[in-house]
């Protein structure tokens, strides 16, 4: 079953995402672990961190960078 979708995304520096989502959860995802890997250095940059954007049922950033719906509301924890 697909997690409900993501209304919005903010940043909590220096490496987690607030996603908030349609169905009111608002979760806390740490991308820490992931910023060593392939696509992911590159948001290593704080600029091109902040371009986080809900897209489709997740959130992706200006290089491409996406991260899998159900990873996202599985590793992520309630705020």
């Amino acid at each position: 079953m697909l997690p409900p979708y993501i209304k919005s995304v903010a940043i909590i520096p220096p490496t987690k995402l607030r996603m908030e989502y349609k169905d009111g959860q608002v979760r806390v995802f740490d991308m820490e672990p992931l910023l060593g890997k392939g696509i992911f250095r590159e948001l290593r940059n704080p600029s091109l961190f902040a371009s986080a954007r809900p897209y489709l049922n997740s959130v992706a950033w200006a290089n491409g960078a996406d991260v899998d719906p159900e990873w996202l509301y599985e590793d992520s924890v309630p705020e």
